[in-house]
């Protein structure tokens, strides 16, 4: 089935690499015009750029609040209209029980700043947008985690994914009567940059020994979903999870 997204307008957040990366290829790919965000990665968003259909790179610190709204404006007026936001920005940083509760808590504001507080923040003022233009919808990148927990260095990562989780589960649930839509996608372990520190020190054996399938997931295996939720035709699944984890739920 070929599918074509050229009047699709979308914003990836954390499009420079890994996941995001991905998604926006496989959009790019189908025709869509993509607002490529990037906070430092600036080469890996010029890779995405040159792929075409008059997308358009947006630099942000997500985790600053105006800049976040400062953002969100610069694509309106950019492209005018935005038919879908995908939220996949966020980071996975450590934070081990034995550190100062001040350091503890430093890396728990970082997490929720970029992972949560970006996420609300832009979910604010996508549905604005939405509601002004007869609908859109709504990608959330959380994860595993947020239905498993996660390992004890990691509880401000589950935390906020969890918050995520409810975040779109709302959103779908109160924002249907505006045809605004909204979707989870909960990756396992996936073999991006930022689960490279995760995976050199614990090896990919510790990984794959939960999962069914034997081989950690990529963002290629993701983004096709990404594309059909584009083009409309998951709708009516609208509030729900779909998890992309190498069967590591069937153990």
């Amino acid at each position: 089935m070929q599918i074509d997204l050229t009047d699709k307008k979308i914003i990836v957040t954390g499009a420079s690499s890994g996941i995001g990366f991905e998604i926006a290829r496989a959009l790019i790919e189908a025709g869509a015009t993509v607002a490529i965000h990037y906070n430092s990665n600036q080469k890996g968003a010029e890779k995405l750029l040159k792929k075409g259909n008059n997308s358009k790179m947006f630099k942000a610190d997500l985790s600053v609040e105006n800049e976040v709204e400062s953002f969100f404006q610069s694509v309106v007026n950019t492209f005018e209209k935005v038919d879908m936001i995908i939220h996949n920005a966020g980071i996975f940083e450590a934070h081990s029980p034995s550190l100062s509760s001040a350091d503890w808590m430093t890396t728990w504001h970082k997490s929720m700043n970029t992972n949560v507080h970006a996420v609300g923040l832009l979910t604010h003022l996508g549905i604005q947008h939405f509601k002004q233009n007869n609908g859109g919808r709504m990608i959330y990148i959380a994860s595993r985690a947020a239905f498993r927990g996660e390992t004890e260095d990691y509880l401000a990562y589950a935390a906020s994914k969890g918050a995520v989780v409810s975040l779109a589960r709302t959103v779908a649930r109160s924002f249907g009567q505006y045809n605004i839509k909204s979707f989870i996608l909960a990756p396992g372990f996936t073999k991006t940059p930022m689960a490279a520190e995760f995976i050199a020190t614990n090896g990919e054996e510790s990984i794959l020994k939960d999962a069914s399938l034997k081989e950690i997931t990529l963002p290629e295996h993701i983004s096709p979903i990404t594309v059909l939720i584009a083009a409309g035709l998951m709708d009516h699944a609208t509030g729900s999870t779909i998890d992309f984890n190498a069967g590591s739920y069937v153990h």
